[in-house]
């Protein structure tokens, strides 16, 4: 069995900056409420023109750049998202033929904020098992265009953008050691798309289930592969809610530097959420060559996933 690892990273974030400032002229709150709460300052709105592909694409092609592949060098694209363009044809197949990406099959995903984490680890049997040898996988959304921005408790959440990884092989010891998916569609009721568009959360049902959960995971993969929470170098978990997030830090005892947290100027980006995280963890210099990573995530469906890996190639 080959080692999967990531070979490149990228990231597109709309240029149109939304303040907590802004929504307090827009909705019933204030930057306090937000920031207390949520962890929250800013977010990034896309303009009407720029949709799910066109940032998807963006995203992609960094991340090709980064890895030093040419779009024919692709097999498989695997787009994350639960905001496509249009229900078909996929983001996948919109972004393979604008990258000219000929020789990759591709589709989409979707499994809301844990996306990204279902797709890597679903590139990562292809190239485990020697079927394919380089693996696209995009979170991206534009969640702007099913916000209720008359519904206080979830517009202040909410922002657009992609990320990007390729994967490949990597040396022995290196990339994915382990992971976890999970689902409980009996949780669907508590975050979902009603019959207007929109997002609907019960952020109490969705708060509990997320505090267990994320580290919960978290552990279980660092379990599996023989090692310790104190092991952990660095940790990326959905860009939710800080409170979310802080459960999931503590549980593992790492220090509040070693956690990444870009919701502070991106806000909940979904599934675009955790690979924006780890380009800016990775580019900031804060994971370094051997680093032992936790990727973990929650979303509608319910469902959960993550990912331990070991930094490099």
């Amino acid at each position: 069995m080959n080692n999967v690892g990531i070979l490149g990273l990228g990231q597109y974030l709309p240029e149109k900056v939304l303040t907590n400032a802004d929504l307090e002229k827009m909705v019933d709150t204030s930057d306090e409420w937000i920031k207390s709460r949520t962890g929250i300052e800013e977010r990034r709105i896309a303009e009407d023109d720029i949709d799910t592909s066109d940032m998807a694409y963006f995203a992609a092609k960094e991340a090709l750049e980064d890895a030093n592949l040419q779009p024919d060098d692709i097999d498989l694209i695997l787009v994350a998202t639960v905001t496509p363009d249009t229900p078909f044809p996929s983001v996948s197949c919109m972004i393979q033929e604008r990258l000219g990406a000929t020789n990759a099959a591709a589709m989409d995903v979707s499994a809301a904020c844990t996306g990204f984490i279902y797709g890597l680890t679903t590139g990562e049997q292809f190239i485990k098992t020697g079927a394919y040898e380089h693996v696209l996988i995009v979170g991206v959304e534009k969640l702007s265009k099913i916000t209720d921005w008359t519904d206080r408790n979830t517009c202040v959440l909410l922002g657009d953008g992609a990320g990007a990884a390729v994967i490949g092989k990597v040396s022995e010891g290196r990339g994915i050691l382990s992971f976890e998916l999970g689902a409980d569609g009996i949780g669907g009721k508590y975050l979902y798309q009603d019959e207007h568009d929109y997002l609907v959360m019960n952020g109490r049902e969705v708060f509990k289930f997320a505090v267990k959960q994320m580290p919960e995971s978290s552990v279980n993969v660092i379990e599996k592969i023989g090692y310790n929470e104190e092991d952990v170098d660095y940790l990326i978990p959905h860009q939710a809610n800080i409170r979310i997030m802080e459960a999931a830090r503590k549980r593992l005892g790492i220090p509040t530097e070693r956690m990444a947290t870009s919701i502070k100027k991106y806000g909940n980006n979904s599934s675009a959420s955790i690979p924006i995280a780890l380009y800016e963890s990775v580019k900031n210099g804060e994971i370094e060559d051997d680093d032992l990573v936790v990727l973990v995530g929650f979303g509608g469906g319910l469902t959960w996933g993550a990912v331990a890996l070991r930094w490099g190639t």
